[in-house]
């Protein structure tokens, strides 16, 4: 193994001359915004305790990603049913290593409170009505994620991209694009939930492919971008668009699990369809090891499952990495309540113990002590 900080599950020759290859070298991270009213039924997601604390997820971790534990946030980090925000990780390694962090609204009901770039999207509607975002809007979005790919890309001469998100009710819209894609992905998305809510999902997501009547048309004839403004989210074309350009010109890692899987089989399906250049080798999927091993999803089978699709096919399955950061010895019960499958991942954090390994061979207890470190600082600022 090239690091045994970093599992690869699938394409393991690919993932190991990805890691080779960005070795040494420090990351420009982007994390891309977004909304979609899928999130706010009861039940659907655990990254904020009550429908009203989701709507101010994302802000509130892009508030604490961009000024830290400190800073007295007009969105603070929602109570969560159990454990801490993954925007804990990622604040803990980018700080410590200096990272440039650019923040994207896709798509929110609220600016947040950051110095963010609008890209002029729109939140989307609750994904089982098949109407969830206007098609205009989606291929605004397409393109200004395309642009921002090629502009990001264009400022790294040797490192790579890594690409985040932060949308609440994000692995529900994944699910349905990537049926919608004619990937089987049926009980193998992951939650925020100790135990994935696989019923609650798919109820959803069959009633939104319903509504444009899926099983009518022949696979072939699916408009990957018409699929999105039916029952997908404002970040998903933004991150097409720009692991797609960053891909020509340098290495691009889509940082989460399931809704990152999508992501990866909507960029295949878009090069497909609209006949665009990318370069799939230099694109990994890269989340933590309580994604990839969540024994109540199946990442992994999801992932393999990519290559079946006449859609995607393509691009094939993506090497997907994972950080082995474990929290089983924190002195913090919201860090070891990961151990029990709470939360699990979100804002690039997986990717971002990735990157510590990678350019400054962070071990466990590195990780450990800077995210703590963060977790510490945080409940000393609200004392």
């Amino acid at each position: 193994m090239p690091n045994s900080q970093i599992r690869i599950y699938t394409q393991k020759e690919q993932g190991k001359e990805w890691l080779r290859r960005y070795r040494g070298y420090l990351p420009v991270f982007a994390c891309v915004l977004g909304f979609t009213e899928t999130g706010l039924i009861p039940g659907i997601s655990a990254a904020g305790r009550t429908p009203e604390d989701r709507k101010y997820t994302a802000c509130a971790d892009a508030e604490f990603l961009y000024y830290g534990p400190e800073h007295k946030a007009q969105y603070p980090l929602p109570p969560l049913a159990a454990g801490a925000s993954p925007v804990l990780i990622s604040r803990a390694v980018f700080e410590s290593l200096k990272i440039p962090v650019h923040l994207f609204n896709a798509g929110l009901p609220q600016s947040p409170a950051v110095p963010v770039i609008d890209l002029g999207g729109a939140s989307a509607k609750c994904l089982s009505a098949g109407a969830a975002m206007e098609i205009t809007i989606v291929h605004h979005l397409f393109k200004q994620g395309l642009l921002w790919g090629e502009r990001l890309a264009a400022s790294i001469q040797q490192g790579y991209l890594i690409v985040g998100e932060c949308v609440v009710g994000g692995t529900t819209t994944a699910l349905a694009i990537l049926t919608g894609l004619g990937i089987e992905a049926t009980g193998k998305v992951n939650s925020s939930h100790p135990v994935c809510n696989h019923a609650q999902k798919w109820a959803l997501v069959q009633a939104g492919l319903e509504k444009i009547n899926f099983q009518s048309q022949s696979q072939n004839s699916i408009d990957p971008l018409q699929l999105v403004a039916a029952v997908g989210d404002p970040m998903q074309v933004v991150v097409a668009g720009m692991a797609i350009a960053a891909s020509r010109s340098c290495g691009v890692m889509l940082a989460g699990g399931t809704q990152m899987l999508a992501v990866y089989a909507l960029i295949s399906a878009i090069a497909q369809a609209y006949a665009l250049s990318w370069q799939p080798e230099a694109v990994v999927v890269g989340t933590t090891r309580w994604v990839a091993e969540d024994p109540t999803g199946a990442t992994v089978d999801l992932a393999l499952n990519l290559g079946k699709s006449s859609l995607t096919q393509s691009a094939g399955i993506p090497p997907l990495l994972a950080t082995h950061l474990s929290f089983a010895d924190s002195r913090y019960p919201q860090l070891r309540a990961y151990e029990q499958g709470f939360v699990k991942e979100g804002m690039g954090a997986g990717a971002a113990c990735i990157a510590a390994h990678l350019s400054q061979n962070w071990q466990q207890h590195e990780l450990l002590a800077a995210i703590e470190a963060q977790l510490e600082r945080l409940s000393t600022a609200l004392n």
